[in-house]
């Protein structure tokens, strides 16, 4: 194992910092590659390649993969900042005095994720197949961050004593 990262971490790195233009995310490319290999030995099947080729090409992958998920995060950070200054003259329009301040707090309490699909189909009126666009995920995928959003908003203020 030593002697084939000798070999080929130097190029799995440069091809996931190329692609993921990032040194810590190539960084952590090539090791999640290699403690791939090391795990997984199997995988690899020489009757389909060289060994170099299929290191790339994990390599490949995992870079993409870090870059959709960056993307993504940027999305949903970018959103929900977006909201937050705007959560306030929303949440008075509709709700007033105590319960408005209740309802922000229960959803900033979500995770990232559930609270992005939950602005943008309520405040925005987004459709999932939007809200999914929107966020760069599969449309099944916002409908169940949407489900288990509400559910823990209605959680979070039933704990505050309000009916939702």
């Amino acid at each position: 194992m030593g002697r084939v990262y000798d070999l080929y971490a130097g190029q799995v790195y440069a091809l996931a910092a190329r692609v993921t233009r990032d040194a810590a995310a190539a960084e952590d490319v090539t090791q999640e590659v290699f403690v791939h290999l090391w795990e997984h030995p199997t995988a690899f099947d020489p009757e389909r390649g060289p060994l170099r080729g299929w290191l790339v090409m994990l390599a490949h992958r995992r870079a993409v993969d870090c870059v959709r998920r960056e993307e993504a995060r940027r999305r949903r950070d970018r959103i929900s900042a977006d909201y937050a200054l705007a959560l306030p003259d929303i949440a008075d329009g509709a709700v007033t005095g105590v319960l408005g301040e209740r309802v922000r707090a229960a959803l900033s309490r979500l995770p990232d994720e559930q609270r992005a699909t939950i602005l943008l189909a309520y405040f925005e009126g987004m459709t999932y197949r939007e809200t999914a666009r929107t966020l760069g995920i599969p449309e099944g995928t916002a409908k169940s961050r949407m489900r288990l959003g509400m559910q823990r908003l209605a959680g979070l203020l039933r704990a505050e004593g309000i009916r939702p």
